[in-house]
């Protein structure tokens, strides 16, 4: 089904005598999309993104329009695995019964896996403690059309213990101001990194990165400045140095969104 094929027949079809309304109550979702067909989470005029599908859905469960809270604000083309986001609703849909709702209405490319009541104060992203991402690179010469959209083709074989050894000089606190790209919003550049871990599976490779917070495009510009180390493109062992100098052109490229995945955000 098509992000952009017709909600009507749906909006027709479901139940709106269950939409009776109670006190105004903090509604907690977890979200899983592939994120290929959407310009990324936030609301933008004129390009689908999963918030605007999410709010389209809710008014069509229960004829109210809230906005809703992500806890992260995901590029175009993201995918995410575990999506938390939480909207104030007065509607007498048990949280139990949301899920099944809501599916009915959003596109294919996105499900409601859970749903709870909250605290009226909770908020999705300043009450998040950490975040983890996956960076999936298929490392082959040939393309895997299973893998399209999900995973980053790197045909130049990579060395797993060459790439261990240089995340390691991401952990910790940093200013990341050489792994951000142009545009973000954040106030400060400095995040703690608390686990970086290189996977090898045959040919899939798997980064997975958890810190307190993420700037623009910071995991994938770590991905791609490994990614140059690993190619011969950036010395090794040059990371402290960039972090250091607080320039994003001494890092490397931003890997391409695709491979990467919002794993799991943690309260």
């Amino acid at each position: 089904m098509s992000v952009a094929n017709s909600q009507e027949n749906k909006i027709l079809a479901f139940p709106f005598f269950l939409c009776y309304h109670i006190p105004m109550q903090n509604f907690v979702l977890t979200l899983r999309f592939d994120g290929s067909a959407f310009c990324g989470w936030q609301t933008q005029p004129g390009v689908p993104t999963v918030q605007a599908a999410l709010e389209r859905a809710i008014f069509s469960a229960t004829g109210e329009t809230p906005r809703v809270t992500g806890c992260s604000r995901t590029d175009a083309g993201v995918h995410a695995r575990q999506f938390v986001c939480n909207f104030h609703s007065e509607t007498r849909i048990p949280s139990e019964r949301l899920p099944a709702a809501l599916n009915f209405y959003l596109p294919e490319q996105i499900a409601v896996l859970d749903c709870r009541p909250a605290a009226p104060d909770f908020h999705a992203r300043y009450d998040c403690k950490a975040k983890t991402y996956r960076y999936h690179i298929h490392n082959a010469r040939v393309r895997d059309p299973f893998l399209l959209r999900r995973a980053l083709l790197e045909p130049v074989p990579l060395d797993e213990a060459l790439l261990a050894h240089e995340v390691a000089a991401f952990l910790g606190a940093h200013d990341f101001t050489s792994f951000r790209a142009a545009g973000g919003s954040a106030k400060t550049s400095v995040r703690t990194v608390s686990r970086f871990d290189v996977l090898c599976e045959g040919e899939e490779v798997y980064f997975y990165v958890r810190a307190d917070g993420f700037l623009y495009n910071m995991a994938r510009i770590m991905v791609g400045t490994l990614l140059d180390i690993a190619k011969g493109r950036l010395g090794q062992g040059s990371i402290p140095a960039i972090l250091a100098a607080r320039d994003r052109t001494r890092a490397g490229f931003t890997a391409p969104a695709e491979g990467l995945m919002l794993w799991e955000a943690e309260y």
